[in-house]
């Protein structure tokens, strides 16, 4: 199949100019102005519109076992609803029991992941530790393409990683030229403000934001970065929620340390008011973790991305519905942790952030999808426009509008938190290899399409250095 997009502007991280992009048999093959293309190309006409690369979500949680439920997104709802947004790869979690080989589970997630609709590939967390794990996350790294692993600060009696398995794993990490990532959160505080904000007879959801204050995850994030310092290897922040753990972020980056920062567009739109609402489906439908926090937090991270500090946008897109939410109707700390957004993301960063001048279209292109391909490695097979890049290609409408909506969105769950929402800047098609998955408004997904793709290790010890070298220079991250 070969499609040749015209007359619209490519923007890219680096740069923005006019020019025809030509996609043959799932790759870029040809970029210019007035490009000469077979006559059975099929044409999508661009003009007054952007051409990007489709967008990269490096956290989502597709068909999650958790809390004692399972989400309500599968692989090909999930990515299926993610084309429609302009996303065209996402990377998900392998997320083993205690106790359980990592590469069992690893083997699980992929039965699963199979009907994916859009590329994906896997971060592997590490739960538990004993010379299994460390021998299964080397087999993941050199035959099984994974180059990230994650480790859950918090989740006390359950996936919690203590500071003994963040030191061993993190040494793995570094001798196999792989990236840490973790969820800052102080288990331990938070279980004992659980406790303590039961036995006072707050059960309602407006109990989840005040057992997990900002200061909870601005030491869990300066814990693990301090921990990272020492055994000399990068780290990656995921869903960075308040200026406490930002502060971390950025204090370690400016004395020279590897650190990068991922923030949620949830985060940088929705504050805690949603907690103190009387309508509990209403209320336990935000609850996720880290949660919504006031407007202070979201100038800071608009800053933190403005600044370099942060460098990705995600959604954390778990998926719960209300009979699944309703599990802790009497107690805040069995509602299933978890929001969507794998749609909604890339138009609300557009309208909060373009539209409002916070982000210039090159940097939103930066941080809804190229630092993504650069810090994971697939760069620039992913997150760029460029010959011989995957034809992953979003055409956006700056003018397009649409009003978010559970009623009218493609997510497989009965609410979205960016309800009645108008946002201006949508996508009219998106490009998945080369194919063309949606087109203004018609879903074109196809289930099992999406390809698996493998992640290159860095170089061991120097991997920080080519991480760094990825996210300042256009070019491809150097290879393990």
């Amino acid at each position: 199949m070969s499609i040749v997009i015209r007359g619209g502007t490519v923007v890219t991280a680096e740069h923005s100019f006019s020019a025809d992009v030509y996609c043959e048999a799932g790759k870029i093959v040809a970029i210019g102005e007035n490009l000469e293309v077979p006559s059975s190309a099929e044409v999508i006409d661009a003009i007054g519109q952007y051409i990007m690369p489709g967008g990269i979500d490096p956290h989502t949680h597709m068909q999650l076992p958790f809390m004692g439920t399972v989400a309500s997104e599968d692989f090909y709802t999930g990515t299926a609803a993610g084309l429609a947004g302009g996303n065209t790869s996402i990377i998900d979690f392998v997320i083993p029991a205690p106790q359980q080989p990592l590469m069992d589970a690893y083997r699980q997630w992929r039965e699963w992941s199979e009907k994916s609709a859009a590329d994906y590939g896997f971060h592997v967390a590490v739960t538990w530790w004993s010379e299994g794990v460390k021998e299964d996350m080397a087999t993941l790294v050199k035959d099984h393409g994974i180059n990230s692993f994650k480790h859950f600060m918090a989740y006390k009696n359950a996936i919690m990683a203590d500071d003994e398995i963040l030191v061993n794993s993190f040494e793995q990490c570094l001798k196999l030229g792989a990236m840490p990532t973790v969820h800052a959160e102080n288990g331990e505080l938070v279980f004992q403000l659980q406790k303590q904000l039961l036995a006072q007879g707050i059960t309602g959801p407006e109990g989840h934001p005040l057992s997990r204050p900002p200061v909870v995850e601005g030491e869990a994030a300066n814990r693990a970065i301090q921990i990272a310092q020492v055994m000399n290897v990068p780290i990656y922040i995921v869903h960075v929620s308040c200026k406490d753990s930002l502060d971390a972020i950025s204090r370690a980056r400016s004395q020279g340390q590897r650190v990068f920062g991922e923030c949620l567009a949830g985060h940088l739109v929705i504050d805690e008011s949603v907690y103190r609402s009387d309508d509990f489906e209403f209320a336990a439908a935000h609850v996720m973790s880290p949660p919504f926090r006031s407007k202070e937090h979201q100038d800071a991270l608009w800053k933190g991305l403005q600044g370099g500090d942060l460098q990705t946008t995600a959604t954390d897109h778990c998926c719960f519905c209300a009979p699944q939410k309703a599990a802790g109707k009497d107690d805040f700390t069995l509602i299933p942790n978890g929001t969507a957004g794998i749609e909604d993301r890339m138009a609300i960063i557009w309208d909060a952030g373009v539209n409002t001048g916070k982000l210039t279209m090159n940097e939103f292109v930066a941080v809804t999808s190229s630092n993504a391909a650069k810090i994971f490695n697939i760069y620039p097979q992913k997150g760029a426009i460029t010959v011989g890049s995957d034809a992953d290609i979003v055409v956006w409408d700056p003018k397009g509008t649409r009003t978010i909506s559970a009623a009218t969105h493609h997510q497989n769950i009965d609410f979205n938190i960016f309800e009645g929402r108008e946002v201006t800047g949508i996508p009219t098609h998106t490009l998945s290899r080369g194919n063309l998955v949606y087109k203004e408004g018609d879903l074109r997904a196809v289930k099992g399409a999406g390809q698996y793709v493998k992640r290159k290790p860095f170089s061991p010890v120097i991997g920080a250095l080519a991480t760094q070298t990825a996210l300042n220079q256009p070019t491809a991250v150097p290879r393990g």
